[in-house]
This record gives C-alpha cells, structure tokens and sequence, in this order.
C-alpha cells in the first residue's frame, strides 16, 4: 500500500471556524503572542495563558470537521496516511484520520512544568491554577510556544522521506521547521500544494499546485487520487 504524507496548517481548520493564527502584526485572538505563546509569558502570568488556552478550547468544542478533514481521514481506505499538523486542534482526530503527528503540541491535553514526560488528557475545556500533576508541579498547556524545540519533528522527517506522494494542505510554509519538510520528499515523489493563496516555493520537482480552499481542493485531489483504484 503506498504512504501519503500530508501536512497541514491552519487553513484547513479555518473552514471549520477556527481562526488562523498569523504573526504578522503579532497578535493571536487580540493578545500579544509573546504574553500567551512564548514560556516567558508564562513565567510571566499564567493565569491569562491558561485563560487564553481555556478559550480556544471552547472555540474547538463548537466547531466540526470539515470535508477537508473529512477526504483525508477517506483517503485510509486506499493508502497508508500520515497527517502531520501544526494545528493544536483534534479536527483530524474527529474526522477519522488515525495517523496524526502534532508538531505544535495538543489543545486538549496538558504537561507536567516539572516533567515534560508527564501529559494528561484534558476533559472538557478548563485548565485552572492549581491543577497539578502526580509530582505536585502546576501543569501548563502541551503546547509548543515560540523558542521552545519542535520534539516530534525527527519523526516527521523520517516520515517525509518516507512518501510515495506528499500533499500540503493550508499552510503559508511559513513557519519552520515544519515548512522544510518538503526538502526532505524524494524527487520523484508526486507533491500537491493545496491553498487559495500557493506559497512560493523552490523550483520543486513533481509539484502540483491546487488553488482552492482545502475542502474544495482535497475533494479534487482526493478523486484524483481513488480514480484508478
């Protein structure tokens, strides 16, 4: 069976109703990134990033997959799907896709200050001042902020090399490490760039770009891809 790589960002679940995080002016959600994604602003007041992150939460509650999520999670049918995702949300998940890395972390689960090894599930939305973990430590969101190491990108490399056809879905490419990861897929492999605005890119062999949203996109490609099967 061959393996398909996918990785997306945070346009796919923008179609779902969760905002797109964008640097640029360098707010998230009217705050400063520095105040509630970096660990000194958790040093600094960690009852407004546990705030922050309580509100997202919420958000990907009242929120559903989308047919983009939903035509990768179809796409196990017929190959070996890896999802590697920057977002943090569980869209993936609820869709169906069973193969999902997270480079940025988790929204619903949350670590240990002390250990990072020590990560729980998070039920429901609240992540409160003195919720601890088993070691008596506060525990903080398992998210991966600014300046802090990306763990799971070693695997993602491997599964990069690993492609017999690599898509990206929803994603400035932008933001590395995640955005080298198309460095790594051999060139022979067929790549497909979906997004309504197609990143630039290094002359890359095999490319294929979609310019739609990623629903529309992944529903294209996803016929493109089962037509023969």
């Amino acid at each position: 069976m061959k393996k398909i790589v996918v990785l997306t960002g945070a346009g796919i679940s923008a179609e779902s109703g969760i905002p797109t995080f964008r640097a640029a002016d360098g707010l998230w959600e009217g705050h400063d990134v520095m105040e509630v994604a970096t660990p000194q602003g958790w040093t600094k007041n960690k009852a407004l990033v546990l705030q922050f992150y309580n509100e997202r939460r919420k958000k990907a509650l009242s929120v559903l997959p989308n047919s983009g999520h939903q035509r990768l999670a179809d796409l196990e049918k017929y190959y070996e799907v890896d999802i590697i995702t920057q977002n943090v949300d569980n869209l993936h998940e609820r869709a169906g896709s069973t193969n999902v890395i997270h480079l940025h972390g988790q929204l619903f689960e949350s670590r240990s200050t002390l250990d990072e090894r020590l990560v729980y599930p998070i039920e429901g939305w609240e992540l409160s001042i003195g919720d601890k973990c088993e070691r008596g430590s506060q525990l903080r969101p398992n998210i991966v902020w600014f300046g802090e190491a990306v763990p799971l990108m070693e695997i993602a490399i491997e599964k990069a090399l690993q492609a017999d056809i690599f898509i990206v879905v929803g994603t400035s490419l932008a933001v590395y490490p995640a955005a080298g990861l198309m460095d790594y897929v051999a060139n022979e492999v067929p790549k497909y760039i979906i997004d309504p605005k197609i990143p630039e890119v290094p002359s890359t062999p095999n490319l294929t770009c979609i310019e739609e949203m990623g629903s529309v996109g992944m529903e294209q490609l996803y016929r493109e891809l089962t037509k023969d099967i």
